[in-house]
């Protein structure tokens, strides 16, 4: 199968159309959705649906790069500088919260056996909205275990699971974790209420722990009813990028985070996943615990919420946590 794609359960192929406007997640087909955190969006529509079965288990072993092969935007120096950096400009107000990321990237020889990663991130990290896609004709290469709901909408009724908060056990989280939550769930409930109806969004969950391979997250759920008129385009210029993977405010977080990440982010905290525009039903994750691949590189982000409670060091130390697993599977 030359494009191929396995989400919610399914196996998706032959792309026939492909797209930047939004507007086509609200005509007719099966899309598979992918948007940078810098906006740029693609839309592939796939003819092809079928249960995923045994593809996946049947895949080749995958053989991940070494652990020296990766490299990193920032080094730890570099990164705790950035949190220092942000802890001052909360400090004197130009922001309450700042997500600071990097990239890590490792060659690649040939484009990297997809299905292969998809497979071990199956076995050694599954994940509730994990994806993986590789559509040439799209130019997508991606294969992601995902913990986190950035948008679903079924019909008029959107919903949001923003993440903020992680440890390796619930007695790890602190406060300054569940004050960081709250600080993004208020985010999320503004970035909603622009496009859905007065009075309708709420918090039916806020700050429940959930447990995922080798780690917990504090999470919360925000939900909303569309204001008619309102589709996926209004929607995703509302919403992105995530706010859980930008900060607050959000106008001012992007600006900090343009002067201290010294790559774009590129996929990596953007959003992942499929609209089935028959069915007036989508769901995008954020695109966290990602890898892409792109210009003979393999891609893997990873970050953290920075407060005026964070501590450089532990940050850093979140970062990591964050990826030690990912870049141990097989």
């Amino acid at each position: 199968m030359t494009d191929w794609a396995v989400v919610d359960g399914l196996l998706v192929g032959e792309c026939v159309d492909v797209t930047t406007d939004p507007a086509a997640l609200d005509s007719t087909g099966f899309w598979l959705v992918a948007m940078t955190f810098e906006g740029d969006l693609t839309c592939a529509r796939m003819n092809q649906r079928e249960p995923v079965g045994d593809w996946l288990r049947t895949a080749r072993p995958w053989a991940m790069p070494p652990r020296d092969a990766w490299s990193s935007s920032l080094d730890r120096a570099g990164y705790e500088a950035g949190v220092a950096d942000i802890r001052g400009r909360i400090a004197v107000g130009d922001a309450y919260q700042v997500n600071l990321c990097r990239l890590l990237t490792a060659p690649t020889r040939r484009r990297p056996d997809l299905r292969a990663l998809a497979a071990a991130l199956a076995r050694g990290n599954p994940a509730p909205y994990a994806m993986a896609a590789d559509v040439p004709s799209a130019d997508l290469h991606v294969a992601s275990a995902s913990p986190e709901l950035f948008l679903e909408r079924a019909g008029d009724v959107v919903a949001s699971g923003p993440i903020k908060g992680t440890g390796r056990t619930a007695v790890d989280l602190t406060a300054k974790d569940r004050a960081e939550n709250v600080m993004i769930v208020d985010l999320v409930r503004n970035d909603l209420a622009r496009v859905c109806e007065p009075g309708t969004v709420a918090v039916p969950s806020l700050l429940r722990v959930e447990q995922h391979p080798g780690l917990v997250h504090l999470v919360s759920t925000v939900t909303g009813r569309l204001q008619p008129g309102c589709g996926w385009a209004e929607l995703l210029d509302a919403s992105a990028p995530p706010g859980s993977v930008s900060g607050a405010p959000k106008s001012a977080a992007l600006q900090i985070i343009r002067g201290l990440e010294p790559v774009p982010r590129g996929i990596y905290c953007g959003a992942l996943g499929w609209v089935d525009a028959d069915r007036r039903h989508g769901r995008l994750a954020v695109a966290i615990r990602t890898f892409a691949w792109a210009q003979g590189r393999l891609h893997l982000g990873t970050g953290a919420g920075i407060t005026w409670g964070s501590r450089p060091a532990r940050e850093w130390e979140e970062t990591e946590l964050k990826v030690s697993r990912l870049l141990e599977v097989r």
